[in-house]
C-alpha cells in the first residue's frame, strides 16, 4: 500500500497570529466562509477587500488565534474601521457594503488591540 500524499497545511505559518475570515452571503445559494489564501487572512487585507468589493455580501468577520486560544466576532470593530477610513477620506461607503455596516453599526476598541 503507497504512502498518501498529505494536503497543504489550514494552519497559518507563523504560530502566534490573528487572522480574520469573512462570512459571505450568495442568496439562494446560501452562504459561507471565503475561501482565502492564508498569507491574505490578515486585518489589513481583509479590510482592503471588503473595501475593494470583494464580497458579495459580506454577513460577518470571524477573528482567532490558536496560539492564544481565542476566537470571537470582530464585525462590530470591523465597520467602525471602515467608517472611520471612509469619514477621513469623505468618501462613500461601497453599495455592497452597506448592509454589513447597518447590521454592525458600532464604535468599538481597535480589533488589533483585543484577544478572547
Amino acid at each position: 500500500m503507497g504512502k498518501s500524499k498529505e494536503g497543504p497545511s489550514i494552519i497559518p505559518g507563523e504560530d502566534d497570529q490573528n487572522v480574520y475570515l469573512v462570512v459571505d452571503d450568495f442568496g439562494y445559494i446560501g452562504r459561507c466562509w471565503r475561501e482565502t489564501n492564508v498569507n491574505s487572512t490578515d486585518l489589513e487585507t481583509v479590510i482592503t477587500d471588503l473595501l475593494d468589493g470583494q464580497y458579495n455580501d459580506p454577513v460577518r468577520v470571524v477573528g482567532f488565534n490558536t496560539a492564544e486560544g481565542w476566537a470571537r466576532d470582530v464585525s462590530g470593530e470591523i465597520a467602525a474601521e471602515i467608517r472611520r477610513r471612509r469619514d477621513l477620506q469623505i468618501a462613500d461607503i461601497p453599495a455592497g457594503l452597506e448592509a454589513f455596516m447597518d447590521r454592525h453599526q458600532s464604535r468599538g476598541v481597535d480589533v488589533e488591540s483585543r484577544g478572547p
